[in-house]
């Protein structure tokens, strides 16, 4: 019989199969605290405003500008992979993705 720490590690890692994952950097948590997320997957733009709106409501600020697109000086991966149009954000995301949100550093 199963202990009830197998099952609540069991239950931890079926729920995260049907997620998708989005973290905050440490370079955005500075600024406004936030834990990661779990959302339901679906577009890019719809795990993005869920995982905002379970977030403290100026974390959005942050990431997104006035219309909904990725600000000039964040950058945010899908699996490691860099997303590179910050407007068009319909790219479909599945169970099991992870999606890291950073503030870009920029300068020269």
């Amino acid at each position: 019989m199963p202990t009830h720490a197998a099952i609540a590690i069991l239950r931890g890692l079926i729920e995260r199969a049907f997620v998708v994952t989005v973290e905050f950097a440490a370079s955005l948590r500075r600024h406004v605290q936030c834990a990661p997320q779990s959302v339901a997957p679906g577009s890019l733009r719809t795990v993005l405003d869920a995982a905002l709106a379970a977030a403290p409501a100026e974390l959005r600020h942050y990431v997104l500008d006035d219309q909904g697109h990725i600000r000039k000086h964040v950058a945010v991966f899908i699996n490691k992979t860099m997303v590179l149009n910050r407007q068009k954000l319909d790219q479909p995301l599945a169970s099991g993705d992870t999606v890291l949100v950073i503030q870009a550093l920029t300068g020269g």
